[in-house]
Protein backbone atom coordinates (compact mmCIF):
# COMPACT_ATOMS: atom_id res chain seq x y z
CA UNK A 1 0.00 0.00 0.00
CA UNK A 2 1.46 3.19 -0.96
CA UNK A 3 2.37 5.97 1.66
CA UNK A 4 -0.15 7.76 2.96
CA UNK A 5 -3.40 5.75 1.65
CA UNK A 6 -5.59 4.71 4.17
CA UNK A 7 -8.37 3.60 2.26
CA UNK A 8 -10.19 0.96 3.72
CA UNK A 9 -8.82 1.12 7.02
CA UNK A 10 -10.68 3.26 10.13
CA UNK A 11 -8.63 4.75 13.10
CA UNK A 12 -9.64 6.08 17.04
CA UNK A 13 -8.27 9.49 17.93
CA UNK A 14 -8.66 10.38 21.61
CA UNK A 15 -9.48 13.92 22.42
CA UNK A 16 -10.06 14.53 18.57
CA UNK A 17 -12.38 17.18 18.11
CA UNK A 18 -10.04 20.14 18.57
CA UNK A 19 -6.35 20.96 18.92
CA UNK A 20 -3.47 18.80 17.50
CA UNK A 21 -6.29 15.66 17.86
CA UNK A 22 -8.71 17.23 15.72
CA UNK A 23 -5.71 18.01 13.04
CA UNK A 24 -4.89 13.99 13.18
CA UNK A 25 -8.37 12.76 12.55
CA UNK A 26 -8.92 16.03 9.52
CA UNK A 27 -5.29 14.17 8.18
CA UNK A 28 -6.51 10.48 8.75
CA UNK A 29 -9.36 11.08 7.03
CA UNK A 30 -7.98 12.75 3.90
CA UNK A 31 -6.04 10.05 3.25
CA UNK A 32 -8.77 7.25 3.19
CA UNK A 33 -9.39 6.23 6.86
CA UNK A 34 -12.68 6.40 8.33
CA UNK A 35 -12.61 8.01 11.88
CA UNK A 36 -13.88 8.09 15.19
CA UNK A 37 -13.41 10.59 17.76
CA UNK A 38 -13.34 10.75 21.48
CA UNK A 39 -14.14 13.72 23.52
CA UNK A 40 -14.99 14.63 27.11
CA UNK A 41 -16.42 18.17 27.35
CA UNK A 42 -15.90 19.31 23.55
CA UNK A 43 -18.89 18.03 22.18
CA UNK A 44 -19.92 20.54 19.44
CA UNK A 45 -16.21 20.53 18.37
CA UNK A 46 -16.35 17.15 18.39
CA UNK A 47 -19.60 17.29 16.01
CA UNK A 48 -18.41 19.96 13.83
CA UNK A 49 -14.90 17.86 12.84
CA UNK A 50 -17.25 14.53 12.20
CA UNK A 51 -18.79 16.65 10.35
CA UNK A 52 -16.24 17.74 8.29
CA UNK A 53 -15.32 13.77 7.80
CA UNK A 54 -18.12 12.82 6.77
CA UNK A 55 -17.85 15.88 4.25
CA UNK A 56 -14.77 13.71 2.97
CA UNK A 57 -17.38 10.57 2.37
CA UNK A 58 -15.66 8.90 5.28
CA UNK A 59 -17.90 7.40 8.35
CA UNK A 60 -17.30 9.41 11.40
CA UNK A 61 -18.01 8.66 14.65
CA UNK A 62 -18.12 11.45 17.98
CA UNK A 63 -17.84 9.43 21.23
CA UNK A 64 -18.06 11.04 24.84
CA UNK A 65 -15.42 9.35 26.95
CA UNK A 66 -13.38 9.91 30.15
CA UNK A 67 -9.61 7.95 29.42
CA UNK A 68 -9.71 7.84 33.07
CA UNK A 69 -12.48 5.68 33.36
CA UNK A 70 -11.98 1.60 32.45
CA UNK A 71 -15.60 0.73 31.97
CA UNK A 72 -15.60 4.49 29.58
CA UNK A 73 -13.39 3.38 27.85
CA UNK A 74 -14.28 0.12 26.96
CA UNK A 75 -17.70 1.60 26.02
CA UNK A 76 -16.14 4.10 23.88
CA UNK A 77 -13.81 0.96 22.08
CA UNK A 78 -17.23 -0.86 21.92
CA UNK A 79 -19.01 1.76 19.88
CA UNK A 80 -15.87 2.40 17.62
CA UNK A 81 -16.19 -1.33 16.43
CA UNK A 82 -20.18 -1.06 16.31
CA UNK A 83 -20.14 2.22 14.06
CA UNK A 84 -16.67 1.46 11.61
CA UNK A 85 -16.55 -2.28 11.78
CA UNK A 86 -12.44 -2.58 12.26
CA UNK A 87 -10.05 -1.15 13.83
CA UNK A 88 -6.58 -0.32 12.58
CA UNK A 89 -4.94 2.50 14.24
CA UNK A 90 -5.31 3.83 17.57
CA UNK A 91 -3.91 8.02 18.17
CA UNK A 92 -3.84 8.22 21.81
CA UNK A 93 -4.28 12.07 22.10
CA UNK A 94 -6.36 12.69 25.03
CA UNK A 95 -4.31 14.25 27.48
CA UNK A 96 -3.88 17.49 30.01
CA UNK A 97 -1.52 20.09 30.27
CA UNK A 98 -0.79 22.36 33.62
CA UNK A 99 1.88 24.63 35.32
CA UNK A 100 2.53 24.62 38.44
CA UNK A 101 5.69 24.81 40.82
CA UNK A 102 7.00 21.29 41.92
CA UNK A 103 7.26 22.61 45.22
CA UNK A 104 3.12 23.25 45.75
CA UNK A 105 1.64 20.87 43.22
CA UNK A 106 -0.51 18.61 45.16
CA UNK A 107 -1.63 15.09 45.26
CA UNK A 108 -4.76 15.82 43.36
CA UNK A 109 -2.83 17.75 40.54
CA UNK A 110 -0.02 14.75 40.26
CA UNK A 111 -2.70 12.09 40.30
CA UNK A 112 -5.16 14.07 37.54
CA UNK A 113 -2.02 14.15 34.99
CA UNK A 114 -1.13 11.11 35.09
CA UNK A 115 -4.74 9.87 35.05
CA UNK A 116 -5.47 11.22 31.83
CA UNK A 117 -1.76 11.23 29.88
CA UNK A 118 -0.16 8.02 31.38
CA UNK A 119 -3.12 5.84 32.81
CA UNK A 120 -5.63 6.91 29.41
CA UNK A 121 -3.48 5.69 27.02
CA UNK A 122 -2.66 1.93 28.79
CA UNK A 123 -6.40 1.39 28.79
CA UNK A 124 -7.41 2.52 25.75
CA UNK A 125 -4.58 0.92 24.10
CA UNK A 126 -5.45 -2.58 26.27
CA UNK A 127 -9.19 -2.67 25.15
CA UNK A 128 -8.61 -2.02 21.77
CA UNK A 129 -6.27 -4.78 21.60
CA UNK A 130 -7.80 -7.64 20.54
CA UNK A 131 -9.02 -5.81 17.46
CA UNK A 132 -5.27 -3.69 16.52
CA UNK A 133 -4.44 -7.49 16.42
CA UNK A 134 -7.17 -8.59 14.39
CA UNK A 135 -6.07 -5.74 12.15
CA UNK A 136 -2.08 -6.20 12.34
CA UNK A 137 -2.68 -2.24 13.30
CA UNK A 138 -0.81 0.78 14.56
CA UNK A 139 -0.65 2.40 17.99
CA UNK A 140 0.56 6.12 17.76
CA UNK A 141 0.88 7.71 21.60
CA UNK A 142 1.10 11.59 21.36
CA UNK A 143 4.03 12.29 24.03
CA UNK A 144 6.01 15.32 24.17
CA UNK A 145 9.58 17.03 24.21
CA UNK A 146 8.49 17.53 27.99
CA UNK A 147 8.90 13.68 28.37
CA UNK A 148 12.61 14.08 27.13
CA UNK A 149 13.72 17.32 28.57
CA UNK A 150 13.18 18.22 32.29
CA UNK A 151 10.61 21.36 32.69
CA UNK A 152 10.82 22.92 36.02
CA UNK A 153 7.39 24.32 36.20
CA UNK A 154 5.92 21.17 34.44
CA UNK A 155 6.86 18.30 36.62
CA UNK A 156 4.06 16.32 36.44
CA UNK A 157 3.05 16.66 32.89
CA UNK A 158 6.75 15.80 32.26
CA UNK A 159 6.75 13.01 34.79
CA UNK A 160 3.54 11.40 33.06
CA UNK A 161 4.71 11.73 29.27
CA UNK A 162 7.86 10.69 29.91
CA UNK A 163 6.39 7.38 31.55
CA UNK A 164 4.33 7.56 28.29
CA UNK A 165 7.11 7.27 26.23
CA UNK A 166 8.49 4.37 28.08
CA UNK A 167 5.04 2.65 28.14
CA UNK A 168 4.77 2.92 24.03
CA UNK A 169 8.47 1.22 24.29
CA UNK A 170 7.10 -1.56 26.45
CA UNK A 171 3.71 -1.99 24.47
CA UNK A 172 5.71 -2.24 21.05
CA UNK A 173 7.32 -5.44 22.81
CA UNK A 174 4.53 -7.07 24.21
CA UNK A 175 1.88 -6.41 21.13
CA UNK A 176 4.92 -7.33 18.59
CA UNK A 177 4.40 -8.37 15.86
CA UNK A 178 1.03 -7.93 15.29
CA UNK A 179 0.40 -4.22 16.39
CA UNK A 180 3.52 -1.34 15.85
CA UNK A 181 3.81 1.33 18.29
CA UNK A 182 5.41 4.55 18.29
CA UNK A 183 5.23 8.51 19.67
CA UNK A 184 5.07 11.68 18.37
CA UNK A 185 7.08 14.15 20.63
CA UNK A 186 6.05 17.13 19.92
CA UNK A 187 7.81 20.61 20.95
CA UNK A 188 5.91 24.09 21.17
CA UNK A 189 2.87 23.57 18.89
CA UNK A 190 0.79 27.17 17.53
CA UNK A 191 -2.63 27.00 18.57
CA UNK A 192 -5.18 29.55 18.24
CA UNK A 193 -6.72 28.85 21.31
CA UNK A 194 -3.79 29.49 23.48
CA UNK A 195 -4.01 32.00 26.06
CA UNK A 196 -3.02 35.88 25.04
CA UNK A 197 -0.56 35.80 27.77
CA UNK A 198 1.93 32.71 25.24
CA UNK A 199 2.79 35.20 22.86
CA UNK A 200 5.52 36.06 24.28
CA UNK A 201 6.75 32.42 25.28
CA UNK A 202 5.85 31.52 21.82
CA UNK A 203 8.34 34.09 20.17
CA UNK A 204 10.78 33.00 23.13
CA UNK A 205 10.59 29.24 21.88
CA UNK A 206 10.73 30.28 18.12
CA UNK A 207 13.56 32.17 18.68
CA UNK A 208 15.50 29.40 19.97
CA UNK A 209 14.44 26.65 18.02
CA UNK A 210 16.75 25.82 15.14
CA UNK A 211 14.31 25.54 12.28
CA UNK A 212 13.10 29.26 12.70
CA UNK A 213 9.99 28.68 13.73
CA UNK A 214 7.22 26.95 16.49
CA UNK A 215 5.26 23.45 14.79
CA UNK A 216 1.77 23.72 13.66
CA UNK A 217 -0.85 20.76 14.35
CA UNK A 218 -0.44 19.90 11.05
CA UNK A 219 3.47 19.10 11.45
CA UNK A 220 2.45 16.60 14.16
CA UNK A 221 -0.69 15.15 12.07
CA UNK A 222 1.74 14.52 9.40
CA UNK A 223 4.38 12.55 12.03
CA UNK A 224 1.29 10.05 12.88
CA UNK A 225 0.27 9.47 9.14
CA UNK A 226 4.26 8.23 8.58
CA UNK A 227 3.63 5.73 11.16
CA UNK A 228 0.03 5.04 10.57
CA UNK A 229 1.27 4.22 6.94
CA UNK A 230 4.66 3.68 6.86
CA UNK A 231 6.67 0.38 7.01
CA UNK A 232 4.97 -1.92 10.30
CA UNK A 233 9.07 -3.29 11.17
CA UNK A 234 9.28 0.25 12.39
CA UNK A 235 8.40 -0.13 16.47
CA UNK A 236 9.15 1.36 19.89
CA UNK A 237 10.45 4.51 18.51
CA UNK A 238 9.80 8.35 20.18
CA UNK A 239 9.73 10.50 17.01
CA UNK A 240 10.21 14.21 18.59
CA UNK A 241 9.19 16.82 16.10
CA UNK A 242 10.12 19.66 17.43
CA UNK A 243 12.18 21.60 14.84
CA UNK A 244 15.25 21.06 17.22
CA UNK A 245 14.07 22.75 19.56
CA UNK A 246 15.33 20.01 22.04
CA UNK A 247 18.74 20.63 20.69
CA UNK A 248 19.29 23.87 22.57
Amino acid sequence: MPLHSLSGRSALVTGGARRIGRAIALALAEAGADVAITYRNSKNQAEQTTNEIAAMGRRAQAIECDVRSESSVRAAVDETIAALGRLDILVNNAAVFETAPLESLTLEQWDTVFATNTRGPFLVAREALPHLRAARGRIVNIGSLGGERAWAGHAHYSSAKAALHMLTRTMARSFAPEVSVNCVAPGWIELDDRPDGEAASAARFAARTPMGRNGTADDIAQAVLFFATGPQFITGQILTVDGGLGLS
